[in-house]
């Protein structure tokens, strides 16, 4: 057991470290235990619904929760989006002041 966990380990290190090598090798399984029963129902009922097997809806959610090359979230321009409709804000800004001086602390006193 300990010669598959260390194996299993180090292709994830691998997956991680070098991800090009990942589109010649066949894609991923994984399996999901202890799922929630109401979960698995309905799992099951939203794919039925969809025309899709259980496996090819709980990989559509994937792809679209983990956003296949969805960029990083941007929190300005999720800021922007939220104010555009009100016209946006004018905000007052005060002067900038010039930094003071650092206190000395003793230093340099001899």
């Amino acid at each position: 057991m300990e010669v598959v966990r260390r194996y299993i380990d180090i292709n994830a290190i691998n997956d991680y470290t070098f991800p090009e090598h990942l589109e010649h090798i066949t894609p991923a399984s994984i399996t999901i235990r202890k799922l929630d029963d109401a979960i698995k129902q309905r799992l099951r009922v939203r794919a039925a619904q969809n025309g899709r097997s259980m496996e090819e809806e709980a990989r559509d959610i994937l792809r679209r929760v983990m956003g296949e090359g969805a960029s990083p979230f941007n929190l300005a321009a999720a800021i922007g989006a939220r104010v555009a409709p009100s016209g946006g804000f004018d905000l007052d800004l005060p002067a900038r002041e010039p930094m003071r001086e650092p206190p000395d602390f003793g230093r340099g006193r001899e």
